[in-house]
């Protein structure tokens, strides 16, 4: 039982999956710190600081023009347009950014050429002897 399980659990595939799931939970993080620390200030400066997560239109209840989306919310049903937005923008700067990072590492890998086809054997070469012989006939 232990041999099979060790055969499974270290199997080429499962394991370097289980090292590709964890690495990419940490380089979400880094994106995602990214994304959020440094490029999304920079979009509200360029918005004229327009925060996304705050925008939504109140489909049912009495919330003020001024509330919040918190407030609005409570108050009633709220559809929370800008969440979308800013979930939208996310993804494309975070898109953006691996689609630069994988063409950076398809840049850096160096293409092998083929490798030559392997020589003919001797059967092989007797045989097209034999084949121009009976040709020539």
């Amino acid at each position: 039982m232990w041999s099979e399980f060790k055969n499974f659990a270290f199997k080429g595939n499962a394991f370097d999956l289980a090292v590709g799931v964890i690495m990419g939970g940490a380089f979400g993080n880094i994106v995602n710190s990214v994304v959020n620390d440094l490029l999304m200030p920079i979009i509200g400066v360029i918005t004229g600081g327009v925060d996304f997560t705050q925008k939504f239109m109140q489909l049912a209840g009495g919330a003020p023009k001024d509330a919040t989306l918190a407030a609005a919310k409570e108050a009633g049903s709220t559809l929370a347009y800008g969440s979308f937005i800013q979930t939208v923008i996310t993804f494309l700067i975070i898109a953006f950014f691996l689609f630069q990072l994988v063409k950076i590492s398809n840049r850096m890998k160096k293409a092998e050429p083929p490798a030559p086809p392997p020589p003919a054997s001797t059967t092989d070469t007797l045989l097209a002897e034999i084949r121009d012989a009976l040709k020539k006939k």
